[in-house]
Protein backbone atom coordinates (compact mmCIF):
# COMPACT_ATOMS: atom_id res chain seq x y z
CA UNK A 1 0.00 0.00 0.00
CA UNK A 2 1.19 3.79 -1.10
CA UNK A 3 2.13 5.41 2.39
CA UNK A 4 0.83 9.15 2.22
CA UNK A 5 1.83 11.45 5.07
CA UNK A 6 -1.27 12.42 6.21
CA UNK A 7 -0.38 13.32 9.97
CA UNK A 8 1.78 16.20 8.70
CA UNK A 9 -1.10 18.05 7.00
CA UNK A 10 -3.63 17.62 10.06
CA UNK A 11 -5.27 14.51 8.51
CA UNK A 12 -6.28 16.54 5.07
CA UNK A 13 -4.00 16.66 2.14
CA UNK A 14 -4.06 18.50 -0.69
CA UNK A 15 -5.05 17.25 -4.16
CA UNK A 16 -4.59 19.33 -7.09
CA UNK A 17 -6.63 18.44 -9.65
CA UNK A 18 -5.57 18.45 -13.61
CA UNK A 19 -7.49 17.72 -16.88
CA UNK A 20 -5.95 14.83 -18.14
CA UNK A 21 -5.67 16.10 -21.87
CA UNK A 22 -5.07 19.70 -22.04
CA UNK A 23 -3.22 19.94 -17.97
CA UNK A 24 -5.48 22.80 -17.07
CA UNK A 25 -5.65 22.95 -13.08
CA UNK A 26 -9.24 22.28 -12.62
CA UNK A 27 -9.26 22.38 -8.82
CA UNK A 28 -7.72 22.21 -5.91
CA UNK A 29 -9.27 19.94 -3.25
CA UNK A 30 -8.59 18.23 0.27
CA UNK A 31 -8.11 13.94 1.05
CA UNK A 32 -8.01 12.00 4.10
CA UNK A 33 -7.04 8.71 3.89
CA UNK A 34 -10.44 7.22 2.93
CA UNK A 35 -11.32 9.81 0.60
CA UNK A 36 -8.21 8.51 -1.01
CA UNK A 37 -8.36 4.40 -0.18
CA UNK A 38 -12.47 5.80 -2.01
CA UNK A 39 -10.34 7.23 -4.95
CA UNK A 40 -7.35 4.03 -5.42
CA UNK A 41 -10.84 1.38 -5.54
CA UNK A 42 -13.00 3.43 -7.48
CA UNK A 43 -11.07 5.05 -9.85
CA UNK A 44 -13.57 7.87 -9.22
CA UNK A 45 -11.95 11.25 -7.61
CA UNK A 46 -13.26 11.45 -4.16
CA UNK A 47 -12.92 14.33 -1.98
CA UNK A 48 -13.14 15.05 1.89
CA UNK A 49 -15.19 18.16 2.17
CA UNK A 50 -14.64 20.39 4.89
CA UNK A 51 -17.66 22.54 4.78
CA UNK A 52 -19.67 19.17 5.33
CA UNK A 53 -17.39 17.05 6.70
CA UNK A 54 -17.73 14.31 5.18
CA UNK A 55 -16.99 12.61 2.15
CA UNK A 56 -17.39 14.08 -1.44
CA UNK A 57 -17.74 12.06 -4.64
CA UNK A 58 -16.89 14.16 -7.06
CA UNK A 59 -20.26 14.74 -9.61
CA UNK A 60 -22.44 12.66 -7.01
CA UNK A 61 -24.51 15.90 -7.53
CA UNK A 62 -23.83 17.24 -11.10
CA UNK A 63 -23.30 14.27 -13.29
CA UNK A 64 -19.73 16.10 -13.78
CA UNK A 65 -17.89 13.21 -11.91
CA UNK A 66 -13.98 13.36 -12.28
CA UNK A 67 -12.51 9.89 -13.63
CA UNK A 68 -8.73 9.27 -12.64
CA UNK A 69 -6.10 8.23 -15.41
CA UNK A 70 -2.80 9.17 -13.78
CA UNK A 71 -2.14 10.32 -9.84
CA UNK A 72 1.00 11.71 -8.92
CA UNK A 73 2.44 12.11 -5.65
CA UNK A 74 4.98 14.38 -4.70
CA UNK A 75 8.59 13.97 -3.03
CA UNK A 76 7.29 14.60 0.70
CA UNK A 77 4.10 12.47 -0.19
CA UNK A 78 2.15 15.10 1.27
CA UNK A 79 0.61 16.02 -1.82
CA UNK A 80 -1.13 14.43 -4.53
CA UNK A 81 -2.47 15.19 -8.41
CA UNK A 82 -4.74 13.84 -10.00
CA UNK A 83 -4.96 14.11 -13.46
CA UNK A 84 -8.22 13.28 -14.71
CA UNK A 85 -11.24 12.99 -17.17
CA UNK A 86 -13.58 15.96 -16.64
CA UNK A 87 -17.54 14.17 -17.56
CA UNK A 88 -19.80 17.42 -18.23
CA UNK A 89 -16.87 19.49 -18.92
CA UNK A 90 -16.96 21.24 -15.98
CA UNK A 91 -15.01 20.81 -12.06
CA UNK A 92 -16.24 24.22 -10.76
CA UNK A 93 -19.75 24.47 -8.86
CA UNK A 94 -19.69 27.46 -9.68
CA UNK A 95 -20.38 26.75 -13.14
CA UNK A 96 -17.06 26.67 -14.85
CA UNK A 97 -14.78 24.39 -16.36
CA UNK A 98 -11.91 25.44 -13.88
CA UNK A 99 -12.58 26.67 -10.25
CA UNK A 100 -9.34 29.44 -11.51
CA UNK A 101 -12.03 31.08 -13.75
CA UNK A 102 -10.81 34.32 -13.05
CA UNK A 103 -7.57 36.86 -13.19
CA UNK A 104 -5.90 39.40 -11.85
CA UNK A 105 -6.20 42.31 -13.58
CA UNK A 106 -5.35 45.81 -13.13
CA UNK A 107 -6.49 44.95 -9.10
CA UNK A 108 -9.33 43.52 -10.30
CA UNK A 109 -11.12 40.24 -10.15
CA UNK A 110 -11.97 39.50 -14.50
CA UNK A 111 -13.84 35.91 -15.78
CA UNK A 112 -11.72 34.36 -18.22
CA UNK A 113 -14.04 30.79 -18.71
CA UNK A 114 -17.43 31.12 -20.37
CA UNK A 115 -20.23 28.57 -18.33
CA UNK A 116 -20.64 25.70 -18.60
CA UNK A 117 -23.46 25.02 -16.87
CA UNK A 118 -26.00 27.24 -14.64
CA UNK A 119 -24.91 25.70 -10.54
CA UNK A 120 -28.79 27.07 -9.97
CA UNK A 121 -30.66 24.60 -12.33
CA UNK A 122 -27.97 21.78 -11.15
CA UNK A 123 -28.13 22.46 -7.61
CA UNK A 124 -31.55 23.07 -6.41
Amino acid sequence: MIELDFKKTGGLMPAIVQDNDTGEVLMLAYMNPEAWAATLETGKATYYSRSRNQLWIKGETSGHVQLVKEIRVDCDNDTVLLKVEQIGGAACHKGYKSCFYRKVENGELVVTHALVFDPKAVYK
